[in-house]
């Protein structure tokens, strides 16, 4: 056996340092600090069935370990992803034998939304008769993952991703630790070296001290971490980033919002993000056609046509230089003046029309092919814009029972300003035109 063996517990360091109390427990303050309600029922030991949601890594296995220990309840583990509804019914009846015996037991359901909407039934009957108590574990939005006959019968707390502070504490104990961590083997680490595998480890307790066991491993006994050792030591990190689950949305959102609120920084950024975690760039530019549209409309015509060049330009670039264009349109975006007034002048009529849906067409708006319809007034008293000053002639184009609506109104800045007065010069002539009171 080498010296390395010697000093090797069993088991990854990620489950071998996992808190053995609420007090080792790193993060989630905001749900288990003094006064808050998972904190004091967990100490209280009289926790109901919970779904605990949030990103990998950040403690939702071990707070369901440390729920049962503090209320002396049976913990069984379950994985939605390998395991089926048999499985459940052989813990249902391990359980109701535990209860005879006057112990509770807690189902700790993990990745629960892997299960579909009718396998999650299975456990409904038996959390409400007590059997269990369940305690699910998800990545996803329970909102959509969950079906509601079981969120309904169960709290919903959000853990959040570690703050790198936290993640190097939880370094610091477990190099430090000689029983459970890697103080036995010697290991001593730069400040900056901890500090880099926080921040590469984007908020996941077990990526971070998987990232640090490695390490170790690397230097061997007694040897020293540095900044410029990890970077040997590691491959380029992926971000964590899902392309069709929650997070993915988010970061959509950010992108168009911080577009809106004209910060390119921060739409830069966010773009970023995405494309760092796997993203298809065209995801990020059919937002910002759909943005230029909504947003800018026409304070600045241009902006819909730059988004719409910018896609063609990275179809015939690709990556990595296709991320010009994006880059390009998305501080034009940012920097254009808004307008909301195209999506609001649509709203108005879209809902005219559901409330007009059968007002004729005014005669003179009519299309005349035939001699009959001639004959029957289609097309009468038309004015043909062309004929008149400024290309202008007044006439009336909405239904009678419309007659003076203004969907549109122009906004205040850009090139709004100008079809404000073109609007002004045409509305003027129309109320020129209108024939006189007595």
């Amino acid at each position: 056996m080498t010296d390395g063996g010697l000093f090797a517990p069993a088991g990854p360091l990620a489950d071998r340092i996992r808190p053995r109390s609420l007090e080792e427990f790193v993060g989630q303050r905001h749900l288990l600090a003094p006064g808050k309600a998972l904190g004091d029922a967990i100490r209280r030991g009289d926790l109901t069935s919970t779904i605990f949601w949030g990103p990998p890594g950040v403690g939702k296995t071990t707070l369901a370990r440390l729920v049962a220990q503090h209320t002396g309840r049976e913990f069984v583990g379950f994985s939605a992803v390998t395991e089926g509804v048999p499985r459940v019914r052989e813990i249902i009846k391990e359980a109701e034998a535990r209860l005879v015996l006057g112990r509770g037991t807690i189902l700790f359901c993990d990745e629960i939304h892997r299960f579909n909407r009718a396998q999650q039934d299975a456990f409904l009957p038996h959390v409400e008769r007590g059997t269990i108590t369940l305690i699910g574990a998800t990545t996803e939005n329970p909102s959509f993952s969950l079906n509601g006959a079981l969120l309904s019968r169960a709290r919903v707390f959000v853990l959040e991703s570690l703050a790198a502070a936290d993640l190097m504490a939880l370094l610091r104990r477990a190099l430090s630790d000689d029983d459970r961590g890697l103080g036995a083997q010697g290991v001593t680490a730069d400040d900056a070296a901890l500090a880099a595998i926080a921040v590469q480890a984007d908020g996941d307790a077990r990526l971070a001290l998987t990232t640090l066991e490695a390490a170790a491993l690397h230097v061997g006994l007694r040897g020293h971490l540095t900044e410029a050792v990890l970077s040997e030591v590691l491959a380029r990190r992926v971000p964590r980033y899902d392309a069709t689950g929650e997070e993915h949305y988010n970061l959509l959102s950010a992108y168009h919002k911080a577009l809106r609120g004209s910060d390119p920084d921060g739409a830069l950024y966010w773009a970023a993000r995405m494309i760092e975690g796997g993203e298809d760039p065209r995801t990020l530019f059919r937002r910002a056609i759909a943005m230029a549209a909504e947003d800018i409309g026409l304070a600045d015509p241009n902006a819909l046509l730059m988004a719409v060049a910018a896609q063609s330009a990275y179809q015939v670039l690709g990556p990595p230089e296709g991320y010009l264009p994006l880059a390009e349109m998305t501080i034009y975006l940012a920097t254009a003046p808004k307008s909301n007034s195209t999506v609001v002048a649509l709203g108005a009529a879209f809902d005219a029309a559901r409330t007009t849906p059968a007002e004729p067409v005014p005669l003179h708006l009519r299309n005349a092919p035939t001699s009959l319809m001639k004959d029957l007034g289609y097309g009468t008293g038309y004015r043909y814009a062309h004929d008149g000053p400024g290309h202008y002639l007044p006439q009336d184009y909405l239904p009678a029972a419309l007659k003076g609506t203004a969907f549109y109104s122009p906004g205040t800045i850009g090139f709004e300003t100008k079809v404000a007065e073109r609007l002004r010069w045409w509305r003027e002539r129309s109320r020129d035109s209108e024939p006189k009171g007595d």
